[in-house]
This record gives structure tokens, sequence and C-alpha cells, in this order.
């Protein structure tokens, strides 16, 4: 009796049972890659297609007498799955990454069909990025293409260790083992230089479906296994994750009420059970588990893969985006590492400008360098460049704001992968793998001193403040920073002007002004402010700085309330007009480069602590309106000048 005709039993005689067995199938995820027209959508189309004919036994029916019209009819649905599947792709959906479902007797697959385009890597990227296998396709008449090569270098850069070399449309070289056997050597070769140890390869028909779930006469000289029979089969990332050490990140700390508090999330590695000696990082903070708490009532033990609430039988300090871990194998913690990325913004990176870095359940500001080197996936050369463009795959060291708990992308999936986010836009523009952290970061540590700043502020008899004032060249930020430091020095109080120029002659007169020089000149001015404020000082700062992102990487490194963004607001004509330094009239001329207003940008800030508009007010009566400000017109939100 076939395994579908017991399938049929169980329903009729246990409906539940056969719903529990269905539920607790294990899932693989895998994708399709390969190049343009290598029959992707219609090998697709076949195992939709085949995997109900298993599941349901439909094939039983070509036992009887009609077997040759049953057969003439699956082939018209196939035909038209394959015909529907075509139809999306001619008109631009699997530009994006389309994701099927399919299921058998022994397991559940998600398929993502990802675009075969070298333009589309990003997409590529997206449907490889969760998956545990890889189905390269190649076309037995084209072989080994740069496409093959390509989707081979992404699926292995992203941690897919179980790859299918399927020799698609054997077909039209009517089954010849030769070819087959010429394409595979020609594979192995390539994959050894990029260090893919182990693949199966399986010559295929997706259109006739040879060697899909039955193995096909046509192919004597192949033994097996057939493509589902090896999806079914394979080890899925889970099954490898279990073995490893426990990983738990916090998505939310459970606290129902006085007596319970525990911490959510998913098992990302490992197992655990009451009693096991748990670490909370970053932290360094140990305890043991008490209680595993689910929906279903406590368990005796979890795994990788469960979404569980654990309890701790101490109270110790934990929070959302902390990992808990095996005591005695704890992940690392740094804040300085390099990493590969893959480029996936139409704007380019800029070179230290503070994006969002997520990474599992945490979230911290982060800056990338610019890049060690680009990789040519076609050649896999290493190429010089200054940023990284869309689709383009680089090696960059990068540093976040604050310690990050990680593994390499090689050991970790979960906490070795992120991506990063645009802070203004909140678009995602790269995903990333952490290689490693740097020997610096293991090696530089902060030292605690003992006169803190609050010390500080307290003899000089004031509260720090940043007054950050920003605008066009020509606006009259110097002027009136100048103005309220006289004034606030005749008051009494310690102050110190950073203006822009003045700073290019020494501090930063390594730099230019394109746009990765831009930036990184005004986090330089921010590191120093944030020392001068915690000396205790006012700290007044006179930069154009265009960007809204580093006017708020520096607000974000201060304590709330003691970022003052002044807007000097004046015209660009009127600016212009001013021109007190020719700067306008030699980037009209051309004779100025990236110069801004002209031919960079500048972000004018949308809701400034202060708004001083030149045009109606002088420079005297807009210092002696800020003095006033800082001095007693804030809101109670801020300490203000003792």
């Amino acid at each position: 009796m076939s395994s579908a005709y017991q399938t049929d039993a169980l329903i009729a005689e246990d409906i539940d049972a056969y719903l529990a067995a269905h539920q607790h199938k294990d899932m693989l995820r895998f994708i399709t890659c390969g190049s343009v027209d290598d029959g992707k959508s219609t090998l697709i189309g076949r195992l939709l297609y085949d995997s109900k004919m298993i599941f349901e036994d439909q094939l039983a029916a070509l036992e009887s007498d009609s077997r040759k019209q049953g057969t003439q009819g699956q082939e018209i649905d196939f035909a038209l799955l394959v015909d529907g599947l075509a139809a999306e792709r001619e008109q631009g959906i699997t530009i994006d990454v389309a994701y099927r479902f399919f299921n058998t007797e022994k397991r559940k697959f998600i398929v993502a069909d990802c675009p075969g385009h070298e333009q589309y890597t990003r997409n590529m990227v997206t449907g490889a990025s969760t998956a545990d296998l890889a189905v390269i396709l190649i076309d037995a008449r084209k072989g080994v293409l740069a496409q093959t090569r390509r989707h081979s270098y992404l699926c292995h850069l992203l941690g897919i260790r179980q790859l299918v070399l399927a020799v698609n449309k054997m077909d039209l070289v009517g089954y010849d083992q030769t070819v087959f056997d010429g394409i595979v050597a020609d594979y192995a070769q390539f994959a050894q230089s990029i260090g893919i140890e182990r693949y199966t390869a399986l010559p295929i028909s997706g259109f006739k479906g040879d060697n899909i779930t039955a193995l096909s006469a046509k192919t004597p000289w192949f033994k097996g296994p057939t493509l589902i029979e090896h999806l079914e089969t394979v080890e899925v990332d889970t099954e490898t994750a279990q073995a490893e050490p426990f990983r738990l990140p916090v998505q939310w700390v459970n606290r129902p009420n006085l007596d319970f508090r525990g911490f959510s999330g998913l098992i990302a590695s490992g197992s655990v059970q009451p009693g096991d000696a748990v670490r909370v990082l970053p932290s360094g903070k140990t305890s043991t588990i008490q209680r595993i708490v689910t929906l279903d009532g406590d368990l005796d033990a979890a795994v990788a893969g469960q979404s569980v609430t654990l309890t701790l039988a101490d109270e110790v300090d934990c929070s959302r985006g902390d990992v808990l871990a095996a005591a005695d194998a704890p992940p690392q913690v740094a804040d300085q590492f390099e990493a590969t990325l893959v480029w996936m913004d139409d704007a380019p990176l800029h070179v230290g400008r503070g994006y969002w870095l997520k990474l599992g359940t945490q979230t911290v500001s982060a800056t990338v360098q610019q890049p060690k080197y680009v990789v040519n996936v076609n050649t896999l050369e290493h190429l010089a460049a200054k940023t990284l463009e869309l689709n383009a795959i680089g090696v960059a060291e990068l540093a976040t704001d604050r310690p990050l708990v990680f593994e390499p992308y090689a050991t970790s999936r979960t906490l070795g992968g992120f991506i990063l986010v645009d802070k203004l836009t909140n678009r995602t523009v790269a995903a990333g793998m952490l290689k490693f952290s740097l020997r610096r970061a293991q090696n530089v540590h902060w030292q605690a001193l003992d006169v803190s700043r609050e010390a500080h502020a307290a003899l000089k008899g004031q509260s720090p403040a940043v007054l950050w004032f920003t605008g066009l060249s020509g606006s009259g930020k110097s002027t009136i920073a100048n103005l309220v430091e006289k004034k606030l020095h005749a008051l009494g109080h310690h102050t110190f002007l950073l203006d822009g120029d003045n700073v290019r002659h020494g501090l930063n007169k390594d730099l230019g002004f394109t746009e990765a020089d831009r930036i990184e000149n005004i986090r330089r001015v921010g590191e120093v402010t944030k020392l001068m404020t915690d000396a205790g000082l006012i700290v007044l700062t006179a930069f154009i700085s265009p960007f809204a992102a580093e006017r708020d990487m520096v607000r974000s490194m201060l304590p709330g309330g003691e970022f003052i963004e002044v807007f000097v607001d004046t015209p660009l004509a009127v600016a212009e007009q001013r021109d007190v330094k020719g700067l306008y009239k030699k980037a009209r001329s051309g004779k100025l480069q990236n110069f801004t207003g002209i031919d960079s940008p500048y972000e004018a800030p949308l809701s400034p602590d202060i708004r001083v508009d030149t045009t109606t007010e002088s420079p005297e009566a807009a210092a002696e309106r800020i003095v006033d400000y800082i001095l007693g017109g804030r809101i109670d939100s801020w300490m203000p000048v003792i």
C-alpha cells in the first residue's frame, strides 16, 4: 500500500492525529538561483505539481485502465502551472523574490525563486539570507556561466552550506552523461576556489520531470537521490544549531505581576533546561534557569528553534537586546568589527555617517569606514573603492556606539548577521555579516575615572551644554556664536567656541569638502564637544554641518537636553549676496567644488531648538535672546545654567 493510502486511512480514522503529525513536520527553506532562463520557474512548477501528486496520491489513478488519459490531463495541468509562473516572470514579478509553499509526507518547504539578473543582487541576497539550502540551476546546453559563479559565491558568503547543483534541461542534450560529468567537473574546480566543500549534483529535467520525484529510466547511469528525496532528508540548520552552545536573544521582558519575571525569545542555538548556568550579556552577570515557560505549560527542556520564556533564579538586570547564553561558553562582546556588506540602497554608503545597526534583538548606532575593497564576484578580484554603490559587495571596518553581543557569521547567522538602516528615511541600506572583532577593540578598555563630569560641572557652578549653530556659509553663525560667548563669559560662565574654519587649521586639516570628509569633520567635532562637556564647559560650535544625520549623531552622544540646535536661517540669496569670503563667487565660477548650497546640499533643521532669522533680527538681538534662553527661558526638562 502506498504512503498516500496510509495517509488517507489515517485521515479517516483519526483526523486529530493526522493534523498533529502534519503540524510537527520540520521546515526546509531553500532558494532556486542561477542564470536567466535556466528553468527556475519550470522547476518550481514541477515541484509544486509533483508534491501535490505525492501528497494526495493522484498518481494511484495511473494503475487503472484510464492511465493514459490521466497522464495527459496531468501534463496539461502542469503546463498551465508553468505558464502561470512564466507569466509572472514576464511581468517583472520575479524581479523581487517570489516565495512558494509546498509539502510532502516528510517535510514542509518554503522555496524562494530568486531573480537571475546581476542588477538584482540585493533581491537574491534577501532570499538567501534565511535559506537552509540552495538549488543552483545550470542549463545543460550552456554549462557553468558567470551567474552560476556569482550566485554560488553569494550563497557561500551568506552561510548556505547545503548546495544542490541541478544540471537542468538534460532532455535537450539527449541525457548525455558526458555532458553532465563535464559540467560537474568544471563546477568542482570553481567551488574549490571559493571554499565550497560539498554539494550534491543531479541531472534533471524540470519540464519532463526526470529525477525530480522518481529516478528516470532515461538516466540509468544516475543512481540518485532524486531532488525531492534529497530535499526531504537533508539536514536543516536548526538540527545543526541544536548541537551548538545555548543562545537566546531576549525579545522582551515578561512581567505580568510582581511574582513573575520572564525573558522571552527564540532560542538561536543549543538547548537549555532548569538548573543550567547562564550568563547575561553584555553585562556578564550570571544566574541559573529556574523555569521554561510556554503557553502549553512548563517544559523540562527546550532546543534551538523554540520560542520560550525563561525565568532565572536570581534578580539580575536583563532587558530587550541582551543575550542569555551558556555561562561556560558565552559569545563575544565588542564595539569594533570587520564585516562584509552587501549594499542594497540606491544612495551610496556615506563613510563615517551613523546608521542604525540591527542584529538579532539588538539595535545600536554604527559608523562604517572606507571599504578595504569591493569584490568583483564574477572574477573574485578585490578592487579598491571609496564607497559602496547599489549591489556592491565589500569588506569594511565598522564601529558601534556601545558593545554588541555577537559571533562571527560563519558560526551564527543570528548573532553574526545584521542590517544597516538609514536613520532619517528608515530604509534598509545594507545587509552585513560580521567576520571578527578588531584586536584594538579587545585590547582597549574604558578606564574608570574618579572625578566625574558632574564634579567638573559643580566646580564651575554650571550645567554643561552645547549650543550647536548651523546654517549656510555666510549666514552669520560665527558672528552670533562669538557674541553669545562674550555675553556668557562676562557673566562668569566657563565656555569654549569651536569654529569651523579654525578647526580645519589643526584637528581637521587633513579633511577636504567631499561628503565623506564633511561627515568625518562633524564626527570629530562631536567627539571633542563631548569631551568638553564632560569637563563641565558650555560649548558653542559654528559649523555649516549640512547633514541632519550628523547633527543627530552629535545629539545622541550627549545626555538628553544638553544639545541645543540653533538654526541661523538665512536664505541662500541673502548669504550669497553677503559673500564675505568670496566663496560663493568661486563656487559659481566652478573654481570651488562641493560648496554647500550650490553643488552640495544643505538639510535644514525641521524643528530646531532656536531659530534665528537674520533678515529680520540683528546679530546682537539674536545673541541676547539665545543667552536669555540658556539662563532662564529653557523648558523645565533641562537644568538651567547655575
